[in-house]
């Protein structure tokens, strides 16, 4: 078993830190985070960079760590104009890719994935926005609630159900690609999150929108499974997004410690602290080992979902765990500084992508169903 990354991987690494350090200062971070507004300079440097592709997993996963490290909000928003894409690049026609996914990847266009609605979040099975077929398009009516880049999008992969439930809930619903200047087609942004501010927030409202027949994808009826591959994928992102916040709260607590021992202040770093720091590197480090194995899983395209739940959920609690005893070990300079902002973009992680309740049911139903270690 080999823990070593290849050169290739370790070099993507070193100019997304190399980028984030530069082109993410701490008063352009606390700048998006004050204005919620969305860091589209910063966005097209990433994109002119090339470092964002996720036609390659593994360089794509360290690369939102080290972004995220340095700043959360703009690390997500930087990397987040191609969210939802795997589902075009995964089921998509040849001619919905060309179309809408190559101006995503060229840095052209933003994209955005629109499943949850005002009534449920957890319960996709459970939404209504409809999508009716007449004629050769679909007419769609409804609503969709929190979603990400919903003002600034030009697109949206948006899951809707074409046609009623037969037994199981989750049969009759599909994707389609949406355009968002369709007529009867209205965004709201959100403002006052509670973190990730410097990313676009909106909810969407369709009141009779028409979209051809030929955006959708893949199959009619397929759209639950599509939409549950991508969260399978899109988890282990997460789980990237989560370590490097935690390690980017590590980084402040050594950089505040240092500060200590060089004012002549070593004895005042307790023991408790020594214990406390000891347990945000294990955890981080923990977080890491699992999402690298569900990642390896995931990439050799034998996904082990309950593996990826297990990362997603504990690197999220550990982004959370891990800033938490950060603002506790810097105390006055934590709470008026880069970490207060750190520890509100950390809970999102526990919430978006599958809550950590919903993580820790797929894995006890692995197991339930006969599953193994």
């Amino acid at each position: 078993m080999d823990f070593e990354f290849s050169e290739d991987i370790n070099k993507a690494r070193e100019n997304a830190r190399n980028f984030a350090l530069s082109a993410i200062t701490p008063e352009l971070a606390r700048k998006y985070d004050l204005e919620e507004k969305f860091p589209e300079e910063v966005w097209k440097k990433a994109m002119a960079s090339r470092m964002v592709d996720f036609s390659n997993p593994w360089s794509m996963l360290v690369t939102i760590e080290e972004l995220c490290r340095v700043d959360p909000g703009i690390g997500i928003a930087a990397t987040v104009s191609l969210f939802g894409s795997e589902v075009l690049m995964l089921f998509a026609s040849d001619q919905l890719k060309e179309k809408y996914l190559k101006p995503v990847q060229e840095g052209r266009a933003i994209m955005g994935l629109a499943v949850t609605e005002p009534g449920g979040g957890s319960d996709v099975a459970g939404l209504k926005t409809e999508a009716k077929l007449e004629g050769g398009k679909y007419i769609i009516n409804g609503s969709k609630m929190f979603i990400t880049n919903g003002q600034i999008a030009d697109f949206f992969v948006m899951l809707l159900r074409t046609s009623r439930p037969d037994s199981k809930r989750h049969h009759g619903l599909s994707v389609l690609v949406v355009d968002g200047n369709l007529k009867g087609f209205s965004r709201n942004k959100l403002t006052g999150k509670l973190g990730v501010r410097a990313t676009n927030t909106a909810e969407l409202i369709l009141n009779n929108v028409e979209v051809p027949s030929s955006n959708l994808v893949g199959e009619e009826g397929k759209g639950f499974y599509y939409i549950m591959t991508f969260f399978n994928i899109s988890r282990a992102y997460v789980a990237a997004q989560s370590i490097g916040i935690a390690q980017g709260a590590m980084d402040h607590v050594l950089a505040y410690l240092k500060e200590m021992k060089d004012s002549g202040r070593e004895s005042e770093i307790t023991e408790d602290i020594q214990f406390t720091l000891s347990d945000i590197a294990t955890r981080i480090e923990a977080s890491r080992l699992l999402t690298y194995k569900a990642a390896s899983y995931l990439f050799n395209f034998q996904p082990k979902p309950e593996i990826t739940s297990m990362a997603k959920a504990y690197a999220s609690e550990t982004a959370v765990f891990a800033c938490e005893k950060a603002m506790e070990i810097t105390g006055e300079s934590g709470l008026y500084g880069d970490l207060e902002r750190f520890l509100r973009d950390s809970k999102i992680m526990e919430i978006w992508e599958g809550t950590s309740e919903i993580e820790k049911l797929v894995i006890a139903r692995t197991f339930l169903k006969g599953g193994q270690m």
